[in-house]
């Protein structure tokens, strides 16, 4: 297993919002050939002394939450590791561990709040990027919340997750195209 250290510096100094954000098949695959591996340990717990530090928290949080998204984009698997991203979190902000850190690594503590498909981890999201204070983070989280108030979940999972998508959801995601949540 990489170390956290490995993890930090590959996503932090190596790489940046193009490649966090982009969606590029190259970056995909350059993720894989490097964590995979790492990925399947701590998606299995494997890594729970990563937790006696901040830092190694973040990592862990990176790992379940960002790169489970790039190493299985567009299958099930990559919304797997959700929950415990979240409550990894959760556990970081409820102890004010998030408050030390840099503001990008603040935003990725934060982003498993954005990324739930519950309308109360929704709401304590939007008071979370409200006190980033970054207004274009805070549309990206406004933007997740309306779906989820107005859909109960992200349209765009439904196809990986197996979900009938219903009419007005298909209408949302036809509109939206690639900027939909």
């Amino acid at each position: 297993m990489r170390s956290p250290d490995d993890i930090l510096r590959f996503w932090f100094v190596d790489h940046g919002m193009d490649d966090w954000f982009g969606g590029k098949p190259e970056f995909d695959a350059l993720l894989k050939a490097e964590f995979a591996q790492t990925h399947a340990e701590v998606a299995m717990g494997e890594a729970w002394r990563w937790r006696e530090t901040p830092k190694g928290r973040l990592a862990e949080i990176i790992v379940l939450d960002q790169f489970s998204r790039q190493l299985h984009r567009g299958e099930a698997a990559a919304f797997a590791q959700d929950k415990m991203a979240l409550v990894l979190a959760q556990e970081m902000v409820g102890q004010g561990l998030d408050k030390a850190m840099s503001f990008f690594e603040r935003m990725f503590i934060l982003l498993p709040y954005m990324h739930s498909e519950s309308a109360v981890i929704q709401a304590e999201s939007m008071r979370l990027h409200t006190a980033l204070n970054d207004e274009k983070i805070l549309d990206f989280a406004t933007k997740h919340h309306d779906c989820i108030a107005r859909f109960g979940r992200y349209p765009f999972r439904n196809k990986a997750l197996g979900r009938q998508s219903t009419p007005e959801e298909l209408a949302y995601m036809e509109e939206a195209g690639q900027r939909g949540f």
